[in-house]
């Protein structure tokens, strides 16, 4: 019997064609199931506090309520669903105010279907997927943004907070974390908390950000 949990993954996107698509591929891959549908950012937001889904796909250009403004909300609620953005848009603008605005991975609708059910199952785990042109992006805008205080925040961090907040930045999940350090997952939860505080930060991207920007990564 297996007993791995199942992804619940809602998909937020104003094309029904492509909620019908994505639902095809999410719904045909092993430990993962989507739960829920929305049209817009506003109906994204209603359905992710009823439904609690472990994943968001979130489309960015909706009615109502745009992809930035609906992960905003949904990642300030705080009930632990992962925002993916799923998107044709690439361009930094679209990237720097996904990831300002919580999201933890940023994928683009040209993504082959194994890589979108590869990122679902890696943002339940707590990594950050990403299309590898958005990645090379995402580390150009962090480099030619250094601030002071990532720099100060970091060095107030234990040796082992900088430890786990070194691989969120290298993209591993909490199980990897767990293993590469011999800790216990739920002790790797406790750190990755402890880092949301101390660096001021909403998600494990905004972690690496801030390691990327300090120039430890």
């Amino acid at each position: 019997m297996d007993l791995t949990p199942v992804v619940r993954t809602l998909l937020v996107d104003d094309e029904p064609l492509i909620r019908a698509g994505l639902r095809m591929i999410l719904d045909g891959a092993a430990g993962v199931e989507v739960v829920g549908e929305a049209g817009d950012g506003r109906a994204g937001v209603q359905a992710a506090a009823a439904l609690r889904p472990d994943v968001v796909l979130m489309d960015l250009r909706m009615p109502l309520l745009d992809g930035i403004a609906a992960t905003r909300e949904i990642v300030g609620a705080g009930r632990g669903a992962a925002v993916v953005v799923l998107t044709s848009f690439d361009t930094e603008g679209f990237i720097a105010d996904a990831l300002d605005a919580g999201a933890q991975g940023f994928l683009l609708k040209s993504a082959p279907p194994e890589e979108l059910t590869e990122a679902v199952r890696q943002a339940a785990a707590g990594a950050m997927p990403f299309t590898p042109a958005v990645l090379r992006r995402v580390v150009q805008l962090a480099a030619r943004a250094p601030r002071p205080d990532d720099a100060d925040q970091l060095a107030e961090l234990s040796e082992r907070e900088l430890e786990v907040a070194l691989l969120i930045a290298d993209g591993l999940g909490n199980q990897e974390i767990a293993d590469r350090l011999y800790l216990s997952l739920p002790t790797v939860k406790t750190y990755v908390s402890r880092l949301f505080g101390k660096l001021d930060a909403s998600n494990r991207v905004q972690i690496a950000l801030a390691v990327r920007r300090a120039r430890l990564g």
